[in-house]
């Protein structure tokens, strides 16, 4: 016999069987819901973005509002590569916390930096020494202002934004930035910096003017505590 799913719940009440917490049922649905909102499809941008396959990401990787002990102040972002998380530090000992992807690059370099630039859909110029590596990628260049390089788009690698990071007059050559593969959030990746699921990087990107403050953590000692309890969906 084929039960609904209310009668075999009303059948196993009936039974005295253990139910799950009906509380915590119903928070992780209107989580899911949320989630697939968040990480829709954005069609109104300068090129469409697909929606994410949440199936594909571990769940510790999505957007959430978290506590967060910090002596930063409001609107500085904390980057911790080894956990592969970005935080922007809020008010009240709360933060946005987004999961990122870490290339090579991303463990090279640490420290406190600025936002001097952001781009939407950025050219990408790769470094020398990534041409060395890879030479075949010179033939997906083009010849753009700043030399040879990829016109931003769905097919650049630094997705749908990217925000560069300065000490003082110079370049750190350290990018956060947008990625057209969402399942490598999480992850160590082959080469870049810091990667985030497009949306996330625009929702950060919105919220973050250019001169905002940036900590990037490198040893154990200099992580933030560890007891961040999330509080909702952002």
């Amino acid at each position: 016999m084929d039960l609904s799913r209310r009668t075999f719940m009303l059948g196993a009440a009936a039974a005295g069987a253990a139910l799950p917490n009906l509380g915590a049922l119903a928070q992780s649905m209107r989580e899911a819901s949320a989630y697939q909102r968040i990480y829709g499809p954005i069609d109104d941008d300068l090129f469409p973005i697909p929606g994410i396959q949440l199936s594909r990401i571990n769940p510790a990787f999505l957007r959430r509002v978290v506590e967060y002990d910090t002596a930063e102040a409001p609107g500085t972002i904390v980057i911790d590569p080894r956990s592969r998380y970005l935080y922007l530090v809020m008010r009240d000992g709360m933060a946005v916390r987004y999961g990122v992807g870490v290339g090579r690059s991303g463990f090279s370099w640490s420290g406190t930096a600025t936002i001097r630039d952001k781009q939407e859909w950025p050219d990408w110029y790769p470094p020398k020494e990534m041409f060395g590596r890879q030479p075949e990628l010179m033939n997906q260049m083009g010849e753009l202002p700043g030399g040879p390089g990829m016109p931003g788009g769905p097919g650049n690698p630094l997705g749908a934004r990217a925000l560069y990071l300065w000490q003082g007059n110079k370049d750190t050559l350290y990018r956060i930035h947008g990625t057209f593969e969402p399942w490598t959030i999480g992850t160590n990746v082959s080469s870049g910096c810091i990667r985030m699921i497009n949306q996330d990087v625009i929702d950060l990107y919105n919220h973050t003017p250019t001169g905002t403050k940036v900590v990037v953590l490198s040893s154990p000692s200099n992580r933030p505590k560890r007891n961040q309890t999330a509080a909702s969906v952002y």
